[in-house]
């Protein structure tokens, strides 16, 4: 089983540690279905706010713009597949809009990462195409097995 590392830097959110570790191992069951799936490693899932993303967006990407997950790869010589960055209050500001479930929002940013992690790219029209179907066979592999980590937003 694989290290995994959460770190919640958002103060109004509350996660599920235990769901979190069940959705990244089912994913890492199946990497027939992934390309192989993730790099064996420690894995680090960090949970932010928009503003402190935007900044590793801008410090890393060049690019100060709000967005949904950063994936850094990691050094499998030295034990890290690598690190998903990603923004709460980005999945709760599209959840709201298009009237989706945060949960269900905040765990597809995690799936996103991870496939970042696994080779896939979305920068192109027909590769994001690609990832789109990843990301869809990823929920339901998670949804077959009953894994859906609780997030919430406190006030």
């Amino acid at each position: 089983m694989r290290q995994l590392a959460i770190a919640n830097r958002h103060s109004r959110l509350r996660l599920d540690r235990r769901g979190l570790a069940a959705a990244v191992a089912t994913l890492d069951a199946h990497p027939e279905k992934f390309r192989g799936g993730c790099p064996a490693g420690e894995l680090s899932l960090v949970f932010l706010t928009d503003p402190a993303l935007a900044k590793l967006h801008g410090d890393f990407l060049a690019d100060p713009s709000e967005t949904d997950v950063i994936t850094f790869e990691g050094d499998p010589a030295l034990g890290a597949a690598g690190e998903i960055c990603i923004s709460a209050d980005t999945a709760a500001t599209y959840s709201r809009k298009h009237r989706r479930d945060f949960a269900a929002e905040l765990i597809l940013y995690v799936i996103h990462g991870w496939l970042h992690l696994a080779g896939y790219d979305d920068l192109r029209p027909a590769k994001k195409q690609v990832m789109r179907r990843a990301e869809a066979r990823a929920v339901k592999l998670l949804q077959a097995a009953g894994v859906r980590p609780a997030f919430r937003l406190v006030k």
